[in-house]
């Protein structure tokens, strides 16, 4: 994948369990030649887990693209009248932002910079990470699935029998799917079996 020239969004939430494995993705876009726009939620911004510090996280992701991260709504808002992004990637989304997502809701700095993305026309890409996505959320991935410019990496049950309700994505194909989805296609298989 060629990614000189272009400007990747690349927009976290609080699925702590997940950073260490999309740390390695934001490099890779980096690596192959990406701007790439740190973006964070505001549980990512201010929540200590047992995955990690915020600071950490946060300096990492700096480190990593040499960007400023964005981690207000004002500072997200202008993304759309600038254009600034080619594709914005929402990675770990958790199920709360896909449910805010798939029902309007604009109320935080990732979910700013989705509905900049998508007044533009411009790809939105999710790697969801939620323990309810066979469950309530179903129908707000569902909505999301039929959007128009809105694309997801390939995910499956993680944990069928201790969480059934769980889906999570494949992380290490999150710049695959943000490339399929410049192209305004959808990464194929979309389902795939996670659990092993």
């Amino acid at each position: 994948m060629n990614w000189q020239g272009k400007t990747v969004g690349y927009a976290i939430t609080g699925s702590h369990c997940t950073f260490a494995e999309v740390m390695p993705q934001i490099k890779r876009f980096v690596d192959e030649g990406a701007n790439v726009v740190p973006i964070v939620s505001h549980t990512v911004l201010t929540t200590d887990t047992r995955f990690g510090k915020s600071e950490d996280w946060r300096s990492q992701m700096k480190e990593i693209t040499g960007n400023e991260i964005i981690s207000s709504i004002v500072d997200a808002e202008p993304l759309g009248p600038t254009k600034l992004l080619d594709v914005l990637v929402i990675a770990p989304c958790t199920g709360t932002t896909t449910s805010k997502l798939a029902n309007a809701v604009t109320d935080s700095p990732v979910l700013m910079a989705a509905k900049a993305q998508l007044r533009n026309g411009r790809p939105v890409v999710l790697a969801v990470s939620t323990n309810d996505g066979l469950g309530f959320n179903l129908a707000n991935i569902a909505k999301l699935i039929v959007a128009k410019n809105i694309y997801f990496v390939p995910f499956g049950q993680d944990n069928p029998t201790g969480k059934p309700n769980s889906l999570v994505a494949r992380m290490e194909l999150v710049p695959e799917a943000a490339y399929a989805a410049l192209e305004g296609k959808q990464y194929q298989p979309l389902i795939i079996e996670r659990f092993r």
